[in-house]
């Protein structure tokens, strides 16, 4: 099995929504589980057949995530050396070249992407294109709508 690059911030979250799972979520989909049981019959009751279809998600998600806490690799970004590469876990500035409009990324693992927090998957066109320049380089990302040229205005170690 390959190991799973995150953040600090990103293991910290997964390590976080695990706990929830198992000491929130967990306690209370059984108590959901039994108060339907006390309704009796099991083959019409919905409550009953949706608490079993939860409990059977959070069960899953729960493996999901210990799995891959196994295999992460925690990147500390702040601890790299700071050569001015685009790397994981760098926070890099952009100008794109054609309408001169800004914009930062932070290059993250799967997990932890949110384009509405400006957090990249390490493996999107944008981060493999930008990985191992630095800057004051100009980049060319292959989009759906054409290829956009960059020029990286900082590259940050946070």
């Amino acid at each position: 099995m390959e190991n799973i690059p995150m953040t600090v911030a990103g293991a910290k979250a997964l390590e976080a929504e695990l706990l929830k799972l198992k000491d929130v979520e967990r306690p209370r989909i059984v108590q959901d589980i039994a108060t339907a049981r006390a309704h009796g019959d099991l083959k019409e009751n919905a409550e009953y057949h949706a608490a079993k279809e939860e409990q059977s998600f959070c069960e899953g998600r729960i493996k999901e995530i210990e799995s891959k806490l196994s295999r992460m690799q925690i990147i500390d970004v702040a601890k790299l050396i700071q050569n001015g590469r685009c790397v994981f876990g760098t926070t890099i500035s952009l100008m794109n070249l054609e309408d001169d409009s800004e914009i930062t990324y932070q290059i993250v693992g799967e997990d932890e992407a949110d384009i509405n927090q400006h957090k990249i998957s390490c493996h999107s066109p944008i981060a493999s294109a930008l990985m191992g320049n630095e800057e004051g380089d100009e980049v060319t990302v292959k989009a759906p709508r054409g290829d956009i040229v960059y020029e990286i205005l900082s590259v940050e170690y946070l």
